[in-house]
C-alpha cells in the first residue's frame, strides 16, 4: 500500500466541549493541547475566540508555549448581518487570538439561510466571500467549514456548489464538508465527495462528520478514499449530541488498515494514553468497549479464545495491540477454561501445566465463586490473592475475629456510624472501635487503628472507588429486591499502584468487609514482594 498524507485536525477543544458532560478550564486545554502536540495532530482547534472567556483566554495562553508538530487553529463564523467583514466582532476576535490557522464556517443547507440566519441566499454567498478574503491577508492557513454541506447538497446541489465556489474565491485553502446532522450514510458521503472533486478538481478537501447515525466513523473513512486529504474529530467521540468522528478509531484505521500516514508511525503507539489522558481531564469514565484503546480491545474471556491467542494472537485480534499503545488481557469468569488459568499463573510469575491438578483445583473454585456472585475480571487482585493461597505463597497477615457497626441518627443530626472490631495478629488480640462517615468508613477505620501499628505501609494506601451492583436470585423470588445479593468493588492506590478487591453478600457491610479485608491483604502481600526483591538485589550487589 502507498503511504499518503492525511492532516488530522482535532476539535476536541472546541466541538468536543459542546458534549453535554464536558467542560475544559483553560488549564484543562492546555494540558490536552500540549498532549495532542505529542501525538503528533496537525491541527488543534481551541475555541471559538468570540464565545466566551474561557476561549479567549486559552489563544492566548497557548503562545507561552512552543508546540513541536501541531497548529493551533481559531473557529469562528462568517459575518453578522448587519456588519461588513472588516466591522464584525466575531471576525476581528480570529484575528486577535493570533492563531496561525483559522476556520470559519457558513451556511451551505438554503433552509439554514432562509429559516435560521433569515436572509436571501445571494446575501449568504456574500457572507462567505467576504469574511474569508477580509482573513486571508491576515493569516498563515485558512480553511471553511461547509456546514450541513451533504443535507444541504441532497436538496440543492446548485447552491451547495455555490457556496463552495464563493468559499475558493475568498481564499479558503480547505473546503471541509461537515454532515452537521450526523444522518448521512457512507455511500451517499462518498458519491457526493466524489462529485465535489468534478466540479473542482484542484480544491482541497476536508470531512468533519457527526455521528448521529453511528457512522461518522465509516463516513470519515470513506470520505478520505473518496479524496479529502483532511479529517477532523475528536479524541474518544466527544461532541454535541452523539458526539464526533472518533479520531481514536479513525486514524488506525487509515494508518494500520489503509496505507495513509496521519501521525509518525512511532507516534501511533502513544494513542491509548492519549485516550485514557483526555478522558481524565475530562473527568469522565473511559469506555472500556471503545475499539483500538479501549481496556477490553483486546481483552480474551471465553477459554476458547483464550487457547487460540496463546498459540496466536492473531486468531482473535485485528491487529497487535502495542501498535496503538494498548495490551492484552486475559479476563477469569465462569466462561474460563484451563487456558486462562495458565495464562494468568504465568502473568504473576507461576508456569504451571495443563494437568497440574492446582490448575483443576483452582478452575473449580473459580467457578464456584462466580457462581455465587463473585466477579474477577475487574477484580483482578482479589484473584491475584485466591491464586497465591492456593498454591500457599501467601501468609496470614491478620484474622478479623468479629466485627460490629452500629447505625445511629438521630433528628435533625447527620447520621453516626461507629465499628468496633477484634483483629488477632499473630498471638495478639487487638480490640479497637472508630467512627466514620458511613459505615463502611468506619468498619476501615477500626481495622486500619488496629493493624497499622503491626503494619505501618497501610497508612500509604488510600480508597479510590467503591461500587455496588445488586443482582437478583432470579429462581427464587424471596431473593429478590432488597434481599438480593450485592457485589461490593473497592478500588485502593497507593502512591504508585492501584488495585481492585470483590466482596459478596445478602449484607452490603459483610461484602465491603470482604473487599477491604482484600485489599488490606493485597497491599500487605506486595510489600512483602517488594521486600524480598530488595532484599536479593542487595544480596547479589553484595556479591
Amino acid at each position: 500500500m502507498s503511504t499518503k498524507q492525511i492532516k488530522i485536525y482535532d476539535t476536541t477543544l472546541r466541538d468536543g466541549t459542546q458534549a453535554e458532560d464536558v467542560n475544559f478550564s483553560v488549564e484543562d486545554k492546555i494540558r490536552i493541547a500540549q498532549k495532542l502536540d505529542e501525538l503528533g495532530v496537525h491541527y488543534i482547534e481551541g475555541g471559538w475566540p468570540a464565545s466566551n472567556p474561557t476561549d479567549s483566554n486559552f489563544f492566548r495562553e497557548i503562545r507561552n508555549y512552543a508546540l513541536k508538530t501541531a497548529k493551533i487553529a481559531a473557529f469562528g463564523s462568517t459575518h453578522a448581518l448587519n456588519k461588513t467583514a472588516e466591522t464584525d466582532p466575531n471576525l476581528q476576535s480570529l484575528l486577535a487570538s493570533k492563531a496561525e490557522v483559522i476556520t470559519i464556517f457558513g451556511k451551505t443547507w438554503d433552509i439554514h439561510v432562509t429559516d435560521a440566519l433569515k436572509t436571501t441566499l445571494e446575501r449568504n454567498l456574500e457572507l462567505i466571500q467576504d469574511s474569508l478574503a477580509f482573513l486571508r491577508s491576515e493569516v498563515k492557513e485558512l480553511f471553511f467549514d461547509a456546514e450541513h454541506f451533504f443535507d444541504g447538497f441532497k436538496e440543492n446541489k446548485n447552491y451547495a456548489l455555490a457556496c463552495l465556489k464563493k468559499a475558493l474565491e475568498g481564499g479558503a485553502e480547505v473546503l471541509v464538508l461537515c454532515d452537521t446532522n450526523g444522518g448521512s450514510t457512507p455511500l451517499e458521503i462518498k458519491s457526493i465527495v466524489e462529485e465535489v472533486k468534478k466540479h473542482f478538481p484542484k480544491a482541497n478537501l476536508g470531512i468533519h462528520a457527526h455521528n448521529d447515525a453511528e457512522l461518522a466513523v465509516a463516513n470519515s473513512i470513506i470520505a478520505v478514499e473518496a479524496g479529502v486529504k483532511q479529517v477532523q474529530g475528536t479524541i474518544n467521540g466527544y461532541g454535541e449530541r452523539c458526539g464526533n468522528a472518533n479520531l481514536c478509531s479513525i486514524i488506525p484505521n487509515l494508518q494500520l488498515k489503509m496505507g495513509y500516514q496521519c501521525l509518525p508511525k512511532e507516534n501511533l503507539r502513544l494513542l491509548t494514553s492519549t485516550s485514557l489522558f483526555v478522558s481524565e481531564v475530562a473527568n469522565l469514565p473511559s469506555f472500556h468497549r471503545q475499539p483500538f484503546v479501549g481496556k477490553s480491545a483486546f481483552a480474551h474471556k471465553g477459554g476458547i479464545h483464550v487457547s487460540a491467542v496463546r498459540k496466536n494472537p492473531r486468531t482473535y485480534e485485528h491487529i497487535k495491540p502495542e501498535l496503538v499503545g494498548n495490551k492484552q488481557r486475559i479476563l477469569l469468569s465462569d466462561l474460563a477454561g484451563q487456558s486462562n488459568i495458565l495464562f494468568k499463573a504465568r502473568q504473576y510469575g507461576f508456569y504451571l501445566d495443563k494437568n497440574d491438578p492446582f490448575v483443576l483445583e483452582l478452575l473449580a473454585k473459580l467457578k464456584e465463586l462466580e457462581s455465587q456472585g463473585y466477579e474477577y475480571t475487574a477484580a483482578e487482585a482479589s484473584f491475584e490473592l485466591l491464586l497465591n493461597r492456593v498454591l500457599g505463597r501467601t501468609r496470614t497477615y491478620f484474622t478479623l475475629e468479629n466485627y460490629r457497626v452500629l447505625e445511629t441518627k438521630r433528628k435533625d443530626e447527620p447520621p453516626l456510624s461507629e465499628a468496633t472490631v477484634q483483629v488477632r495478629v499473630g498471638g495478639m488480640l487487638e480490640h479497637t472501635a472508630a467512627s466514620g462517615k458511613g459505615p463502611v468508613n468506619a468498619l476501615d477505620n477500626a481495622l486500619r487503628k488496629a493493624l497499622e501499628k503491626f503494619y505501618p505501609c497501610l497508612k500509604e494506601m488510600h480508597l479510590i472507588d467503591f461500587k455496588v451492583r445488586v443482582f437478583s436470585a432470579l429462581k427464587n423470588k424471596d431473593l429478590a429486591g432488597t434481599a438480593s445479593r450485592v457485589r461490593v468493588l473497592i478500588e485502593s492506590g497507593d502512591a504508585t499502584n492501584r488495585w481492585i478487591t470483590v466482596g459478596v453478600s445478602f449484607n452490603i457491610i459483610e461484602a465491603s468487609r470482604q473487599a477491604l479485608e482484600d485489599s488490606l491483604n493485597y497491599k500487605l502481600f506486595k510489600s512483602d514482594q517488594e521486600k524480598l526483591t530488595k532484599a536479593l538485589q542487595d544480596a547479589y550487589a553484595a556479591k
